[in-house]
Formats: structure tokens, C-alpha cells, sequence
């Protein structure tokens, strides 16, 4: 299953539904880049792409427009959304915050197959890094912190996290393409998973903080080269 799809909006049989396959597809397009801010959703072409009427395609801009990518102001056409960096500082010093206490929880619950798991996640990500593969490298990302959230056995840090999902992970991507932030990435998550087989509480929070934080910093720098951009 894709990671932008909630559970809560599969079918009987566990298969996501047309509103859920929708939104997954628009939610992908704008993380890696292909839709841009400014850019037009036609729930007619919606429906036709997905072989559905205009009502799941339509649910689908709803949904994508609560979760932040989609801006449907009244009377007007729904188009991807603009990011705005006041938010992203937002948002980033929240995950900060939330990080490092996610890498506390994991040092106190987690087993030693846990922390195995963990070092799996980032085997892969070491993998997709080797091979500049930014889509790659920036999925196994993401997988990496879910595991991390289902080790540290806490669910309201999931459920607030989960809550920022989509909006984040387009953020998390640009901050992925940016020169240089593979390797850096890869290595600063070896770091945080020596600290996860050390049992040191203390050094996984600061380095999963200063992780989100320097994601933030590399951004803030994008920002300034070009901000339309985004």
C-alpha cells in the first residue's frame, strides 16, 4: 500500500478506494514535483483518468485540500496549493520537537528486533542513496520513519505526525532534491541508528532533531534562490 493512503478509505476487501486512488495519485504528482503550485485539478479529467464520475474525484480535491496541497477557494477552479515558509518553519519545528521525543520512546520500548528493523530501513536507504535515486531515496525515507513511529509503540506521536503526513512529505522532497542532502541524509540516519543500538536516548533525540532541522536549513536556502518555485 502506498504511504499516502490512509487506511480508514479502503474498500471491504482492503483495496483503496476510487476516492483514496485518487487522491494518492494527485498527492504523488505534487510531492515529486510533476503538479506545481498554480496548477489547475479538473475534476472532469480526474473522473475520466480513473474511469469514475465527477462525486469521487470532486471528495478527492476535498480531501487533498484539507490536508494542505490543494487550494479550492470559493468560485474558483481547485489548484495545487502554494507553499508558504512560514509554514514550513512551522511544521519543521514541530516535527523537530516531536522527533526527538519519537527517538526517546524507541530507546525505552523498543526490542532488539526493533532496533534490527531499523537498521533494515536504513540499509535500504543507504541502497537508493548509492544510486543518486532521489525518488527512491526519498520513499525509503519515509518508510524509515514510519518504522520509527511503530517502534516507538507511541500512537498519539503517529496520530499527530500521520496528521501532517501529505503536506510534509512534499516538503521532505524538495528538501531531498537538493544537492548534496542524499549522502548527508544517509549518513546522519547511520548516526541516529548507532544511538538506537547504544540505547542512548539522549544523543537518537538531539540527532533526530538536528535531522529535521537541517532539512529545514537546506530548505531555507532553496528558498532564497528561488521561491516561486514552490
Amino acid at each position: 500500500m502506498d504511504q499516502n493512503v490512509d487506511r480508514s478509505a479502503l474498500t471491504d476487501d482492503g483495496e483503496p478506494s476510487p476516492v483514496a486512488e485518487i487522491v494518492d495519485w494527485v498527492a504523488r504528482e505534487i510531492i515529486e514535483g510533476r503538479l506545481v503550485a498554480g496548477d489547475d485539478l479538473n475534476s472532469v479529467e480526474l473522473a475520466k483518468r480513473f474511469g469514475v464520475s465527477r462525486t469521487p474525484a470532486r471528495e478527492a480535491l476535498f480531501v487533498l485540500s484539507r490536508e494542505g496541497l490543494v487550494d479550492w477557494s470559493p468560485r474558483r477552479r481547485p489548484r495545487v496549493s502554494a507553499v508558504k515558509l512560514k509554514d514550513v518553519r512551522e511544521i519543521y519545528q514541530l516535527r523537530a520537537v516531536l522527533y526527538a521525543q519519537v527517538s526517546l520512546a524507541i530507546v525505552e520500548n523498543a526490542t532488539d528486533e526493533d532496533i534490527a528493523s531499523l537498521w533494515r530501513a536504513h540499509q535500504r536507504l543507504a541502497d537508493v542513496a548509492a544510486k543518486g535515486d532521489v525518488d527512491g531515496y526519498f520513499w525509503a525515507n519515509v518508510a524509515f520513519r514510519d518504522e520509527e513511529l511503530r517502534v516507538s509503540r507511541n500512537g498519539i506521536f503517529k496520530e499527530v505526525l500521520d496528521s501532517l503526513r501529505m503536506r510534509t512529505n512534499r516538503l521532505r522532497h524538495l528538501s531531498t532534491t537538493l544537492p548534496g542532502r542524499l549522502q548527508r541524509s544517509c549518513t546522519d540516519h547511520q548516526r541516529l541508528c548507532e544511538a538506537y543500538a547504544e540505547r542512548d536516548g539522549t544523543l537518537a533525540a538531539a540527532l533526530n532533531r538536528s535531522i529535521v532541522l537541517s532539512a529545514l536549513h537546506a530548505i531555507e536556502q532553496a528558498w532564497t534562490k528561488g521561491p516561486d518555485e514552490h
